[in-house]
C-alpha cells in the first residue's frame, strides 16, 4: 500500500499521548495552543495524558486530593474547550508514572477518581486493578525507553491491556546522531509475543508536531469507543510520523 491509499482507506488519525504545559511539567505549551495545532495538521481528535502524581506532573503534589485533580486536569479541561470551539474531539486521559514506569490511562472519570483517593498510594497491581474494575483501559507507555532516569526495564504484559508499539519521539535522532527505534521494535516484539494489541502515539510535548498515532476507518464517537477497538483488535494502522503500520507492527509504506 502507498501513504495516500493508507490515508484513504484509514483517514481518522488520532493523537493517544500528548502532554500539556498545565498538567505536565515537560509540556512546552499550554492545551489550546496544542488542540490548534492538531486540528491544522487534519488530525481527527486527540487524548490529553498528562503526567499525573507518580511523573513528571506540573502540579503541586502537596495539595489536597481533589484540589490537586482539579489543577491537574485544566489540561484537559483547557484543551476540550478549544477542541469544541474549532471542531477537534478531545479524549480524557492521563500517563501514570511509577518508579519511571508508565502507563497510559483511558476510561475512567474524575468524579471517580476524587472518590478514590487511595489510588494515589497503590503500587501497580492494585492502581491498574482499581481502574480495569470501572472499565478502564491501561496500556503501557513505551516500555524499552532508556534514560537516565530509569533505572530499570520493567515490562507488565500481566497487568496492561496493550502496549504502545510506536512512541514517536523515538524515531527522532537525538543530538549525537542515535536513532532509538529500536525501543519500538522491542515493544512491537513484546505486543505480539503476549497476543496484545498495540497502538502508537507521540508523547508530543510542542506544537512542533512528530505526526505520530493511531488511524481507524472510522471515528471515534468516544473513548469507551477508542477502548472498546483496541481491546477487541479492531482494524486500525499505526504511525510513528515516518513510517506507517499494520496493527502487527509490520512495515506498510514509508512517507
Amino acid at each position: 500500500m502507498t501513504v495516500e491509499e493508507i490515508k484513504r482507506q484509514y483517514p481518522y488519525l488520532y493523537e493517544t499521548h500528548m502532554h500539556t504545559s498545565e498538567g505536565s511539567k515537560c509540556g512546552q505549551c499550554p492545551a489550546a495552543e496544542m488542540v490548534r495545532a492538531y486540528k491544522d495538521a487534519g488530525y481527527a481528535g486527540v487524548m490529553v495524558t498528562d503526567h499525573n502524581w507518580g511523573g513528571n506532573t506540573a502540579v503541586d503534589r502537596s495539595l489536597p486530593w481533589e484540589e490537586w485533580l482539579d489543577k491537574f486536569f485544566m489540561g484537559y479541561h483547557n484543551a476540550k474547550a478549544e477542541g469544541d470551539k474549532i471542531g477537534l474531539p478531545v479524549f480524557l486521559g492521563y500517563e501514570a508514572g511509577h518508579d519511571a514506569h508508565d502507563f497510559l490511562i483511558y476510561g475512567f472519570t474524575i468524579d471517580w477518581m476524587k472518590a478514590h483517593p487511595e489510588l494515589h498510594d497503590a503500587d501497580i497491581p492494585k492502581q491498574l486493578e482499581m481502574l480495569h474494575s470501572v472499565g478502564g483501559m491501561v496500556i503501557q507507555a513505551h516500555p524499552y525507553r532508556e534514560a537516565y532516569y530509569i533505572s530499570e526495564i520493567k515490562t507488565f504484559e500481566k497487568y496492561v491491556d496493550g502496549i504502545e508499539m510506536f512512541n514517536a519521539a523515538h524515531v527522532r535522532p537525538k543530538e549525537d546522531g542515535t536513532d532509538n527505534r529500536i525501543w519500538n521494535d522491542k515493544a512491537v516484539a513484546l505486543a505480539n509475543a503476549n497476543n496484545l494489541p498495540g497502538t502508537a502515539g507521540s508523547d508530543q510535548h510542542s506544537t512542533r508536531l512528530y505526526f505520530g498515532g493511531t488511524a481507524f476507518p472510522t471515528p471515534l464517537k468516544s473513548v469507551e469507543d477508542y477502548i472498546q477497538r483496541i481491546k477487541n483488535d479492531e482494524d486500525r494502522v499505526l504511525t510513528d510520523g515516518l513510517r506507517w503500520y499494520d496493527k502487527k507492527g509490520n512495515l506498510l509504506a514509508e512517507n
